[in-house]
């Protein structure tokens, strides 16, 4: 009886595990956000829609930028909205002061047809510069319509949005990586994402 509920858990165990994964497909980039006690977040970039943005997260990313970082918002009323990420400040400092910095770097605002559905992931900005986004990111929690047209939205969560949903203003990320998939052409999968996100 011991042996089976061992195998039973053990199965369950790595059928979780297994939900947490993404491949990603021919010519896609994917970001891999390992955040502690919580789980894993996988968000496929629009590289072709978002070229300047995502090269500069991936860049970030690869440099070991974000590891260790805390999320410096997590806002969830009156309703979910979203969790953002990207001031190195959050990694030793106070949570409540973070917020403010990045890497220093400014990124053109990319105008992309994606929308600010659950899920999306956009570039943050001074309210009255669109052109001076540079490390900081949004993940919506929910569809947040009167964002579109005012933010490069350049990435979508694609596995983890149970981890999204559960993450609290401090939790920290391990580590972030960066995957590619095989060479080859991301038309299919960029028109595939167009088209669910118009909906």
């Amino acid at each position: 009886m011991r042996a089976l509920l061992s195998t039973l858990l053990l199965l369950v165990a790595f059928s979780l595990a297994a939900s947490q994964m993404y491949t990603p497909k021919a010519g896609e980039t994917v970001l891999k956000v390992e955040i502690e006690g919580r789980g894993n977040v996988y968000i496929l970039l629009h590289a072709r829609e978002a070229p300047k943005t995502t090269a500069h997260i991936v860049a970030l990313a690869k440099s070991g930028f974000y590891n260790g970082q805390r999320f410096h918002k997590a806002e969830r009323n009156p309703k979910p909205f979203l969790v953002e990420i990207g001031d190195p400040a959050s990694k030793t400092g106070p949570i409540e002061n973070a917020g403010g910095g990045g890497s220093g770097a400014r990124v053109p605002y990319e105008p992309t047809k994606f929308k600010n559905l659950v899920g999306a992931v956009g570039l943050v900005h001074n309210l009255d510069d669109m052109d001076s986004g540079d490390s900081q990111f949004y993940m919506l929690l929910d569809k947040s319509s009167f964002l579109d047209g005012n933010y490069s939205v350049f990435g979508q969560v694609v596995v983890g949005l149970d981890v999204l949903k559960k993450i609290q203003k401090g939790d920290r990320v391990v580590l972030v990586t960066v995957l590619h998939g095989p060479k080859g052409s991301a038309d299919f999968q960029s028109a595939r994402v167009l088209r669910a996100s118009a909906r």
